[in-house]
């Protein structure tokens, strides 16, 4: 018993309290995650559109997301992380209910595209608000526990989507929306502005407005480490896209894929929180070259598949490479961001999240038409591979640019804390990010 309490105080303790509303806001919007859950779903099956056409429209909410990650970005860092947060909420729940009602293929697609720019423009000040407000020590864990609590509304959230798909797709983007403004709710009572610029600090932002774009671009490592993610995102997302579809060619029901898919986060939930002892200490690189070899195996033997237990059986090889990737990628990314570009840095990462968005359906359903199921799960175990070499060679140089970005951080002063009482999916990406 000490034993569980000893791990429960050093996973969940001493964290600050703004990261717990975070937190719950997270836990909250994942529990009524379902539209873009079954969105490719309720594109074929109710709405009666070809894979083609369901890949279209899920493409744009990727375009949709691109704009936004980019935009949400730089209102971070120029605007703040709270009202760019509070506006990326409310206008995505506004779209969803705007998508529920659509008939038609293009006012469908534009919703796609209009709810993917408002959902992922809250992505960058999330990571920004993270950063601003967990100490570097703390990070690994404070984003393992904010990747659970994104995985238990997952888990929740695929089970109850399958369900209330019975009862009437509307449901689903009305929960949806409902969950998404409840979110907002909580940041806009609990969470005050985290980005703190004084006096100190004022010369370096106007320097980091002027050239900001230009240090991106530059930044060949952190863009090397940008591109890796794209990959692996190309493979993570078909199983949003051609996943429920293979399934739905195989006689399974979309409760059954509900359930299957369900698995990734119930395997999560059971087992991220002990990722972070895991793999702490451990070459980075190594851990991700792990993790994209075992999501490529996870995905290529979906080739095989044909009854549900197999499905399931493939959702839990993947996951694992899931939940090494996630905690890695994401100190990573604090580590390699400098602190008065933190927004837009987290707007580019994100950006190759919502590149995936838009092409992962478009190939995979080109791909799967043209080539056939097989070649497309092989093709995903094949761009694992590569992707894991590529992580080995790059390794060392992102390692050596995240020293050099700590060093002047421990030699300067700290700014000022940020305030004690004091939190944002759409895919889980997105992410979601997941937002999967």
């Amino acid at each position: 018993m000490r034993t569980i309490r000893g791990w429960f105080r050093e996973t969940t303790g001493d964290l600050p309290v703004t990261f717990w509303y975070l937190w719950t806001g997270t836990l909250i919007n994942r529990l009524g995650s379902f539209v873009l859950i079954f969105l490719a779903i309720y594109l074929t099956r109710e709405r009666g559109f070809s894979e083609l056409q369901a890949g279209l429209v899920l493409g744009l909410w990727g375009v949709g997301g691109a704009v936004g990650t980019t935009v949400g970005g730089t209102l971070t860092d120029r605007w703040g992380r709270r009202p760019t947060l509070l506006t990326a909420h409310v206008g995505a729940a506004a779209m969803m209910l705007a998508l529920g009602f659509a008939r038609d293929l293009w006012t469908l697609a534009a919703g796609a595209l209009l709810l993917g720019l408002f959902a992922e423009a809250a992505r960058p000040a999330f990571g920004a608000m993270m950063i601003d407000v967990v100490p570097e020590k703390d990070r690994l864990r404070a984003f393992s526990l904010n990747y659970w609590a994104i995985n238990l509304g997952f888990a929740c959230a695929a089970i109850l989507a399958g369900l209330a798909a019975e009862v009437g797709y509307l449901l689903l983007f009305v929960v949806d929306a409902v969950t998404t403004l409840t979110t907002a709710v909580i940041i806009f009572v609990k969470v005050r502005e985290t980005r703190v610029v004084g006096a100190a600090t004022t010369g370096a932002v106007h320097t980091a407005r002027r050239g900001a774009l230009r240090t991106i671009l530059t930044d060949r490592i952190y863009l090397g480490f940008v591109a890796l993610n794209l990959l692996s995102a190309l493979v993570f997302l078909q199983h949003i896209s051609m996943l429920p579809i293979a399934m739905g060619e195989d006689g399974l029901s979309t409760a059954t894929y509900g359930s299957v898919i369900a698995l990734n986060g119930v395997l999560i939930v059971a087992g991220q929180l002990f990722v972070p002892r895991l793999i702490r200490g451990r070459s980075r690189s190594h851990v991700l070259a792990l993790a994209a070899v075992v999501m490529g195996v996870g995905f290529g033997l979906t080739a095989f598949a044909e009854a549900a237990w197999f499905y399931g059986l493939t959702v839990l090889i993947w996951t694992l490479g899931e939940m090494l990737n996630s905690p890695s990628n994401s100190t990573l990314i604090a580590e390699l961001s400098p602190a008065e570009l933190r927004g837009r840095y987290q707007g580019v990462f994100s950006l190759s999240w919502q590149v995936a968005g838009a092409s992962a359906p478009i190939l995979g359903g080109l791909v799967r038409q043209e080539a056939g199921n097989v070649t497309l799960w092989l093709g995903c175990a094949a761009i694992g591979g590569v992707t894991a070499l590529f992580h080995l060679l790059s390794g060392p140089a992102r390692e050596r640019r995240a020293a050099s970005l700590r060093r002047p951080a421990v030699a300067a002063p700290e700014p000022a804390t940020v305030p004690v009482p004091p939190v944002p999916q759409v895919a889980k990406a997105a992410t979601p990010a997941p937002t999967r």
